[in-house]
């Protein structure tokens, strides 16, 4: 059976690179970008850093800078008129995953309308939107590299996953230089994030040799160097390692889904806002010990590619030494449980049977090796609360 893989077009690795975005839309003859971020990127520079690159290579740009973390419908709605009204060839995304995702979305529905629910999945979006250069700011959602983008439905707080070719950026621009600023809980919650990409990647039921290769690549660059990073963000090897795992985490998943803890953490995100890599934080060690009965030995791959089992360790040693660390990285990293983020605990249990149904909805859950029932995930977030 073939896989097909879907990459950028343009894919630029490197301290510097995102100095290469005024070069990249000549290549593309895009002259008129809308750049879409959030105002962190432009009180710190990384706008106006772009802009200069954009203006050497004679090209004018706007700034819509309105987005928020976990974006919303509403919060992206003033970006998409500005996109539908502007008259621009193509988006810029500069920060996060919220940004990249932003813009992702602006891209769709500024140049073919109607809202957002339209292109939820199980819709596949194979429609071309406004061509996107991303650049990434943080070591986490890989967002620059997949074709996937989450936007929640503030109706009724759910997280919409929007999945196509569509939605997958035509130029990334990987600078680890520009992860240097991020602050200890940022770095993180987005290094886990990456690494539960990585072993979600790994262990799907769709999974295959191409996205193997990427996930188990991302998982020994990320393994040894997300302590690191956290105690000390100015190592500049760390972070490198750090920002190429995060995009190979991010190709691995965008070829062979998420899972589980994905399917379980957007509705801990959309109901009580935890920024997504926290939420995905919480669940990795539990719905890793959950899922392990059902795929040994693709976990304890996981645990020698991370550096933390020998590969003369038997799968059952190298299961346990892979819990013992997920559970000693959230306490060294201080991953709060539900509890201790301050969600009000009758709320959270009244609703449980809610997030249980839209994790299934998602889709995720049903390509984890252990596929759970609507009273199974409710029994794992019980455990972690």
């Amino acid at each position: 059976m073939s896989t097909q893989i879907i990459l950028p077009r343009i894919l630029q690795v490197g301290e510097g690179a995102s100095k290469a975005v005024g070069t990249i839309l000549i290549a593309l003859e895009c002259q008129r970008p809308l750049i879409v971020t959030d105002k962190m990127m432009v009180q710190l520079g990384y706008v106006g850093a772009v802009q200069e690159s954009l203006t050497a290579a004679g090209i004018d740009s706007d700034v819509f800078h309105d987005t928020v973390p976990e974006p919303t419908e509403r919060s992206i709605q003033a970006g998409v008129e500005q996109a539908r009204n502007g008259n621009y060839d193509s988006i810029i995304a500069v920060g996060g995953g919220s940004p990249i995702d932003s813009a992702k979305a602006i891209a769709i529905l500024g140049k073919y309308g109607g809202v957002m629910r339209d292109y939820k999945f199980p819709r596949i979006v194979s429609e071309p939107g406004l061509p996107i250069i991303a650049i990434p700011t943080t070591a986490g959602t890989g967002s620059e590299c997949t074709r996937v983008t989450i936007i929640t439905d503030e109706t009724n707080d759910e997280k919409m996953l929007c999945v196509g070719i569509g939605f997958m950026p035509t130029a990334a621009l990987v600078d680890y230089s520009l992860t240097l600023s991020l602050p200890a809980r940022t770095t993180a919650d987005t290094g886990i994030d990456a690494l539960t990409h990585a072993m979600e990647a790994y262990v799907s039921k769709k999974a295959s040799l191409y996205s193997d290769s990427q996930a188990i690549a991302a998982m020994k660059l990320l393994g040894p160097n997300l302590r690191k990073v956290f105690h000390n963000g100015s190592d500049q090897q760390a972070r490198e390692a750090m920002m190429l795992g995060s995009t190979l985490a991010g190709i691995a998943f965008s070829n062979a889904s998420v899972a589980l803890v994905h399917g379980m953490s957007r509705p801990i995100g959309a109901f009580y806002h935890v920024p997504h890599g926290l939420s995905n934080a919480m669940l990795l060690p539990m719905v890793t010990e959950y899922s392990i009965p059902a795929a040994a030995e693709r976990y304890a791959d996981c645990a020698r590619a991370m550096g933390v089992a020998n590969q003369t360790d038997s799968t059952e040693l190298a299961n346990e030494k892979l819990m013992a660390e997920l559970y000693a990285i959230n306490k060294e990293l201080q991953v709060p449980t539900p509890e201790q983020f301050g969600i009000e605990r009758a709320h959270f249990f009244n609703n449980l049977e809610v997030m249980a149904e839209q994790a299934l909805a998602s889709g995720s859950p049903a390509n984890n090796p252990r596929v759970p029932s609507a009273d199974e995930i409710i029994e794992i977030y019980k455990k972690l609360w």
